[in-house]
């Protein structure tokens, strides 16, 4: 299993404030990786580096072998990253349909005069993207909806939407932002089961930051733990559940040799 995304004695600071310090972490093709910590420990800023939000003050990140260090977000998810996050940022003036168009529009061949003079490749092309795009609904149960403002949604099928909206950009690797945030316990089932899906369904990598440990323990290949910015564990959901050092930064507890 060849690597896809890693991410190598990466350290970004603030100012005087050191937010991810020589974290060294990896995602291979294909796999459910999760990232858990406490608030604070740096999982969203490693999230922002990854996704070309802000660039290492040291170290490198590689994705799909090619070094991502200082490409903006746009290049990022051009070359295959795309992400959700933590609240829900949807296009709420448009249709469920035209949120997953204007992803799939990443892509669009024609090119700004081809969309200025709509010519017939244009259309042939928009035609072929909103066909994709209802097809991506119709899979995930959210075809019935496609022409209703997102807005209109359950806080559910707006995750979902989020993550079909994600899809539309042709991703290798999907990032989900603490998905779970505001779910009941039901609707936390079915993320499970989405997320599965996905990375089934589409062939993809999946990294989550997920605060419900029900949901990392129950669905992650392999877990990383953060605190302070720095990677202490990294193993089976199995082994976090046992590391003395992820249990301690969890309950406060000291770690002290035995």
């Amino acid at each position: 299993m060849s690597t896809l995304l890693a991410v190598e004695k990466v350290t970004v600071r603030f100012g005087g404030l050191v937010a991810v310090s020589e974290v060294d972490f990896h995602v291979n093709e294909g796999e459910l990786v999760g990232l858990i910590g406490p608030n604070g420990a740096g999982k969203t800023t490693l999230f922002n580096l990854v996704t070309g939000v802000y660039t290492p003050t040291t170290g490198r990140i590689h994705f799909d072998r090619k070094l991502v260090n200082g490409l903006n977000s746009s290049s990022i998810t051009e070359m295959g990253v795309a992400r959700t996050f933590q609240n829900i940022r949807l296009f709420n003036s448009l249709s469920v349909l035209d949120n997953v168009v204007a992803a799939f529009n990443l892509h669009l061949q024609s090119g700004f005069l081809g969309a200025l003079w709509r010519g017939a490749a244009f259309r042939s092309e928009e035609k072929q993207i909103r066909n994709e795009a209802l097809a991506l609904l119709e899979i995930f149960g959210l075809q019935a909806a496609a022409q209703s403002p997102c807005r209109s949604l359950s806080y559910g099928d707006q995750r979902r939407l989020e993550i079909v909206r994600a899809l539309a950009t042709r991703p290798k690797l999907l990032l989900l932002d603490e998905p779970a945030a505001g779910m009941n316990p039901t609707e936390k089932v079915d993320l499970m089961r989405l997320i599965r899906f996905t990375q089934e369904q589409f062939k993809l990598a999946v990294l989550l930051v997920e605060h419900d440990m029900k949901v990392v323990m129950g669905i992650c290949e392999r877990i990383a733990v953060l605190e302070y910015g720095r990677k202490i564990a990294e193993g089976t959901p199995e082994e976090i559940q046992k590391d003395r050092r992820v249990i301690a930064a969890y309950l406060g507890e000291e770690v002290t040799d035995a």
